[in-house]
């Protein structure tokens, strides 16, 4: 029997022993040095696209479109790239609207009231929905994927569409309380007011005291008419923020609304100040505070918050009708004539749907 003290023997068990352990750094006979297994060339794809991914929801998103389109040079036909292809764009819409980050909240966006051009952003969004249709053609897409392939449809304007596919998304994710909202939103577009208070019903009852869904709440019970619960609604909203350091400006400025058609304008100005100081750069709030004092006989102030209101939108005919009046009001007719004619000019410029307060 041979000696196991023997120096060539024990030589060789230790190598065996080294081996075993971290053999794996050792290339295997039919392996070339820096080949990787197949194990890790299947994780490869994977690894690549989450961190294309946590490019884009870092702010990342040109980099991130860069990373999936050299992807998919090498894998067409991978569903999930093609699905995060129209990810990334949706994101590129979000930073060029100055959304840095994804949050549902500020995902949501609609076609703004300024008649600013939007032919690029529609462009994009277009080209998001055609990767979504793409990656569709090789695996279904999830609940998410449908998600967002209802906003770039709220993008375009299309209710229709994104009620069909937000309300897939539910189906197939009951429990996202985003979606919800997202479409008692879209709900809320095409004035189907009481399937739109069911919708943000769900999102509170996932989220409760969501100010964004309460606030909306409100809108919904408006529009049917029902005053006195929008009423209570707007409140609730208020009061659910009270104690947050940022608030959101939209349950002032709806409740002022609510009031001022009450012919209630002292307590509209209440609520109008503080939805001005919140959102400085928000027309609807410098508007109807503008016509608060209008009909408070406030002239001055109605016609400072009127002018603010038209420099943040001065592609709104509407505003400048409305300061021609106060402007004539004050018997300013100097001022009020190429108000007018501006309003007449712009008069036939097609409004767009009025973007969400967040």
């Amino acid at each position: 029997m041979p000696d196991p003290t023997h120096p060539k023997l024990l030589f060789l068990a230790i190598l065996a022993f080294y081996l075993f352990f971290i053999g794996t750094a050792v290339p295997l006979p039919c392996q070339e040095p820096g080949a990787t297994s197949s194990a890790e060339t299947a994780k490869e794809p994977d690894v690549l696209l989450a961190e294309a991914k946590l490019l884009a929801d870092k702010g990342k998103a040109s980099e991130a479109e860069r990373a999936v389109r050299q992807y998919l040079e090498k894998n067409k036909n991978s569903a999930e790239g093609h699905f995060l292809l129209g990810y990334v764009l949706f994101r590129e819409i979000q930073e060029s609207a100055g959304v840095k980050s994804w949050t549902g909240g500020a995902a949501y966006a609609e076609k703004t009231t300024d008649g600013a051009d939007t032919s690029v952003r529609d462009s994009k969004a277009r080209a998001s929905l055609a990767e979504y249709t793409e990656g569709a053609k090789y695996h279904d897409p999830s609940a998410l994927d449908l998600k967002i392939v209802a906003l770039d449809y709220v993008l375009l304007g299309d209710y229709l569409d994104a009620d069909h596919w937000l309300t897939r998304s539910v189906e197939w994710n009951p429990k996202d309380y985003e979606s919800w909202y997202y479409l008692g939103r879209t709900k809320y577009n095409e004035n189907r007011f009481a399937e739109a208070i069911s919708a943000f019903g769900k999102c509170l009852q996932l989220d409760p005291k969501n100010v964004k869904a309460e606030d909306n709440l409100g809108l919904s019970y408006a529009g049917l008419g029902r005053n006195e619960e929008a009423a209570a609604a707007y409140q609730n909203a208020i009061a659910w923020q009270s104690h947050l350091l940022v608030r959101n400006s939209g349950p002032y400025i709806n409740f002022g609304n609510l009031l001022l058609d009450a012919n209630r304008p002292a307590e509209a100005i209440s609520n109008l100040l503080q939805a001005t100081e919140i959102s400085p750069g928000d027309s609807k709030a410098h508007e109807l505070l503008g016509r608060a004092y209008s009909h408070s006989d406030q002239l001055q102030n109605a016609q400072t918050e009127m002018e603010k209101a038209v420099e943040l939108s001065p592609k709104s005919g509407p505003l400048h009708c409305m300061l021609a009046q106060i402007y004539k009001k004050e018997g300013k007719s100097a001022k009020a004539e190429p108000e007018f004619e501006r309003c007449a000019a712009l008069s036939g410029t097609r409004a767009s749907p009025e973007t969400p307060r967040r």
